[in-house]
């Protein structure tokens, strides 16, 4: 097979970060050209504590990319792009020198606590979902910045320039600053109807509108690395392309649905996000009430999405197991889940109580406890009760979108690290009563190499390059049970479910 095209892809997520090679080799005969993935460097991304503020490590990041590109050279490959992805809303602040104004804030800082409450005091909610699409989150881009500038910030008022993360780590690396289209979506502050910046809104919370710079679309190449890395690296000056820059979106264009049939998906990780892509924002209110969000995604299209809490509850567990000397794996947990009765115990995965780290196990004891249920004390038992609360949840949502599309699905696509957890797959599609199709796990590098392949020409859309998908990464299926008795025990635990509180 002949090497087509290699490019290079950093995933960050919101607790490690990974650099991946793409090679995109030529098929045989007829067959479309195959993508082969190969993970060169892995690195933890954790949160840091200073004072009563959470940050990101963000110089270290930039340091393990910087050894990330020096490895992909010196084991033999030679990436003509590069791409990166991270998790949404979380920025950085540049002074007029074009310098950094200190650590960014870690979208779970403290700091926006009420401030959802305020701002639609203050400006109404239907006005604000009207100009921003989004789901109303407490760490939206936009609740950050009014905290900031509630405290006086001296940051907010130094500050020349606004760059989310993956532009803020592209501008270390290549000098150049830009802000990537689906990023921005996740500001609240582009009106998915204009796609141009809320000027207005933002005067009116005191936030800079200067600080913003107008959006460029996934796929559009930016600009080499600089001269002094390329030395520092000892490295060819390749050049960096916006990809679907949030790597949710990066996800979606990674999932290889066939056609131009209508999907829904989930994205599934830290956070489970459940939506459908579409070419046009829905912004309603109906939309609204159900807590959709309109993000924008590759190749000019949308997604409407809600954020569902997801694997952080399970991580958040393991992380206090881990404390209390027990290091049994993802693996060995979901097997003991396995073996407990169904439905013994549910949560609301989205209720504010398991929205913050720390002391997880006892919240979810607590809401058992106080909503009449027993409580769940095994490893096993709460294992359970969180991946079968999920599965359930997805069943509730996936509801709600299909009211807002007007469109029936057929099943439901997965992808991303969740999809290791077969236990929640198959639960997920006992719950929805249809096919669950997942692949691939690395749905986010994936993607983001997609786009770089889109722009160096190997794929001339989005079609095409999940065809690539398709072809190079088998997926599996996981079919709903058909056993009349545990329908039954479903439904009536289904029931139960759409009782819990918030």
């Amino acid at each position: 097979m002949n090497k087509l095209a290699s490019v290079l892809a950093f995933d960050l997520g919101a607790s490690s970060g990974r650099a991946l090679i793409g090679e995109l080799v030529s098929g045989n005969g007829d067959e479309l050209p195959k993508l082969k993935v190969t993970e060169i460097h892995r690195f933890p991304n954790d949160a840091i504590a200073v004072g009563s503020h959470l940050h990101w490590d963000i110089l270290r990041l930039l340091q393990e990319l910087k050894i990330a590109i020096r490895r992909a050279f010196q084991e033999g490959y030679e990436p003509q792009t590069f791409g990166i992805d991270t998790w949404g809303v979380d920025f950085g602040l540049l002074d007029s020198n074009g310098e950094l104004l200190g650590n960014p804030y870690h979208y779970r800082d403290p700091q926006t606590e009420g401030v959802i409450e305020e701002l639609a005091a203050a400006i109404g909610k239907e006005s604000l979902y009207e100009q921003g699409g989004l789901q109303f989150m407490p760490f939206n881009t936009i609740n950050q910045l009014y905290a900031m500038k509630k405290s006086g910030s001296p940051k907010l008022e130094a500050a020349q320039t606004l760059l989310l993360t993956p532009d803020l780590l592209t501008y270390f690396l290549t000098g150049a600053k830009v802000c990537e289209f689906t990023m921005a979506t996740t500001t609240q502050l582009l009106s998915p109807l204009t796609q141009a910046w809320n000027v207005e809104l933002m005067e009116r919370l005191g936030i800079p509108s200067k600080l913003f710079l107008d959006p460029i679309k996934p796929g559009t190449r930016i600009a080499p690395l600089t001269a002094a890395v390329c030395t520092e690296l000892d490295v060819p000056p390749i050049e960096a392309v916006a990809v679907a820059t949030h790597d949710t979106e990066s996800a979606i264009a990674a999932i290889p649905a066939k056609g131009d049939e209508p999907f829904a998906y989930i994205v599934s990780g830290t956070w489970s996000l459940l939506g459908s892509e579409l070419h046009d924002p829905i912004v309603t209110p109906e939309a609204m009430s159900l807590d959709f969000s309109n993000e924008g995604g590759a190749c000019d299209t949308y997604q409407l999405i809600k954020n569902i809490m997801g694997l952080w509850i399970i991580q958040e567990c393991k992380r206090e197991w881990e404390e209390q000397s027990s290091n049994l794996g993802f693996a060995e947990l979901v097997e003991l889940a396995r073996q407990e009765l169904p439905f013994r115990s549910l949560i609301q995965p989205d209720n504010r109580l398991f929205y913050a780290p720390g002391g997880m196990i006892g919240r979810i004891q607590d809401y058992c406890s106080k909503t009449n249920q027993p409580v769940p004390q095994t490893k096993g038992q709460i294992m359970r009760c969180v991946i079968e609360s999920l599965s359930l949840r997805y069943r509730q949502v996936l509801g709600q979108l299909e009211s807002l599309v007007g469109h029936t699905f057929s099943g439901l696509y997965m992808v991303g690290g969740g999809i290791q957890n077969e236990l929640l797959c198959q639960f997920t599609a006992d719950a929805i009563g249809r096919p669950v199709w997942t692949g691939p796990v690395e749905a986010s590098a994936i993607g983001n190499m997609l786009l770089q392949l889109v722009s160096l020409g190997h794929c001339t859309d989005l079609k095409e390059a999940r065809s690539v998908v398709a072809t190079s990464f088998p997926g599996g299926v996981y079919l709903p049970s058909e056993e009349p008795a545990e329908i039954a025990q479903l439904e009536a635990a289904y029931e139960r479910f759409n009782q819990l509180h918030f």
